[in-house]
């Protein structure tokens, strides 16, 4: 290894000053907690690789303090920084000349914007037979919005009546499909509320479909579930079960309730039909760990997205439930430490 080299990053490694994923934003260092008591039937130590552009992000050091606390060897890796030897039956991934060889579990937390080149490393690990948390292709699936309400609504899953176009000059007919204004017009594309526009008359959903139209962009139109006045549920699943829950309010004036557009988030308790779609959403993302994000609407609870890589800042805060622990068990559970799994096929 040259001088110049970057270590493999460990436990003790300082954070690496780099730009934030797009899934999660730069947060304060998580409040220590309590001790845990090791009891006699803890399991086999593991070395875990959390997939992370970032140390400092909250979602990325409970993660690492929680795997830690349970005595597991937890490290961070910029999965950017990776890079990959693609050879029949001996599939690596190495970083900064070291390959990365030892793992039990890797946690992907994959920014939008590198969903492309981040699963590609994830697929890596799984030809490895490394456990993943949640699987190439299922992240793949969820980060595909139009991809993921078609195979939502392929399993008769609740969601907003929902029109899809491309450069159509049929606006009137497009608006129609959700039933006429008011409706949100919603860039393919965009995340954590970006490219996301409330039209509420029919004059203003017809400008922004054509403005939309001209940037040759692809167009999701959905109705407006105004009954949520502005509030949806974010439910946390982990190995097919909703570990915790939380409601989440728009601000005055807004109806996206992101908690970085200056959402409110506090503990909810959920229905057995949310709990019930929630688990039916991630189950055909096929993901392990999501974030489902449901709006209550007179027809019943609706799936408004599927997240792969949920923040826990917002989660952990509103209802005091330990998170990330929760996805440490789960590796636990269902990781094999020194043992390789069979390679999967992908």
């Amino acid at each position: 290894m040259s001088p110049t080299d970057d270590p493999i990053p460990t436990s003790e490694s300082e954070p690496a000053t780099e730009v934030p994923t797009t899934d999660q934003p730069p947060a304060a260092t998580p409040a220590p907690r309590p001790a845990v008591k090791i009891p006699d039937e803890w399991p086999p130590s593991m070395r875990i690789a959390i997939l992370s552009q970032k140390q400092s992000l909250y979602s990325t050091q409970r993660l690492k303090q929680a795997g830690e606390e349970r005595g597991h060897k937890v490290d961070v890796i910029d999965y950017l920084r990776c890079y990959m030897d693609i050879t029949s039956h001996r599939p690596r991934v190495i970083y900064s000349g070291r390959e990365l060889s030892d793992y039990d579990a890797i946690i992907p937390r994959i920014g939008a914007s590198y969903t492309f080149y981040g699963t590609a490393v994830v697929r890596q690990f799984e030809m490895m037979g490394v456990f993943c948390a949640n699987e190439s292709q299922a992240i793949t699936r969820s980060r595909d919005k139009l991809r993921c309400l078609q195979l939502l609504a392929r399993d008769g899953i609740g969601l907003p009546v929902t029109g899809f176009a491309h450069s159509t000059k049929d606006i009137e007919g497009l608006i129609d499909i959700v039933g006429g204004a008011p409706l949100v017009v919603k860039l393919i594309e965009g995340t954590q509320g970006v490219g996301v526009i409330l039209a509420e008359t029919q004059k203003a959903a017809e400008a922004v479909i054509e403005a939309f139209r001209t940037l040759d962009a692809n167009i999701l139109v959905q109705e407006f579930i105004q009954e949520a006045q502005g509030s949806d549920i974010r439910c946390f699943v982990v190995g097919g079960k909703v570990v915790a829950s939380m409601i989440r309010k728009a601000p005055p004036g807004e109806f996206r309730s992101n908690l970085h557009r200056g959402g409110t988030a506090q503990k909810v308790k959920i229905t057995p039909e949310e709990r019930t779609t929630a688990l039916r959403a991630a189950k055909a993302m096929g993901l392990s760990v999501a974030g489902v994000d449901i709006l209550r609407s007179n027809h019943g609870p609706v799936v408004m997205e599927v997240n792969s890589s949920p923040g826990l800042e917002g989660i952990e805060g509103a209802t005091g439930v330990n998170v990330a622990s929760k996805i440490i068990q789960y590796l636990e559970r269902h990781a094999r430490p020194n043992d390789t799994k069979d390679r999967i096929k992908v």
